[in-house]
């Protein structure tokens, strides 16, 4: 009966075990749709980003060709024409480098985020097939505990039935001496 008993308490646990590993699953396949979610987003930000900084280059193109609003000038000194293109030409210079940063950068991100993301797909689809064998060695469990309490109830069967005929053999033996 303790056997028993103790066969019932460990097939609970397995059980219990189950379910976890079955809550564990559904969380990892959660985080992959999360993923993928991300991964389809990312190239999205990544051109907002892009556009955010062409319009910040623009404004501040427009900042340097649109002059600011001139006093009224002294008509007899000419003012030089040639003077806002040096403006133009210095902002343009001072900005190139950070352009020629800026943009292999980004590409570098558009071509690294996609990787690492996928990387990160196939170690939970890793995790994922580790947990299903976990499942799978605790269904096994399961059935060799159910064939171990099946062979237990076969075995007290038997000496039952041993016992029993122990006994009548006995009365058998016992008998024939009192009828002498």
């Amino acid at each position: 009966m303790l056997l028993l008993l103790l066969l019932l308490l460990l097939l609970l646990l397995l059980l219990l075990l189950l379910l976890l590993l079955l809550l564990l699953i559904l969380l990892l396949l959660l985080l992959l749709l999360l993923l993928l979610l991300l991964l389809l987003l990312l190239p999205l930000l990544l051109l907002l980003l892009l556009l955010l900084l062409l319009l910040l280059l623009l404004v501040l193109l427009l900042l340097v060709i649109l002059p600011p609003p001139p006093p009224p000038p002294p008509p007899p000194p000419p003012p030089p024409p040639p003077s806002p293109p040096p403006r133009l030409l210095l902002l343009l210079l001072l900005l190139l480098p950070l352009l020629l940063l800026l943009l292999p950068l980004l590409l570098l991100l558009l071509l690294l985020l996609p990787l690492l993301l996928l990387l990160l797909l196939l170690l939970l689809l890793l995790l994922l097939l580790l947990l299903l064998l976990l499942l799978l060695l605790l269904l096994l469990l399961l059935l060799l505990l159910l064939l171990l309490l099946l062979l237990l109830q076969l075995l007290l069967l038997l000496l039952l039935l041993l016992l029993l005929l122990l006994l009548l053999l006995l009365l058998l033996h016992h008998h024939p001496h009192h009828s002498q």
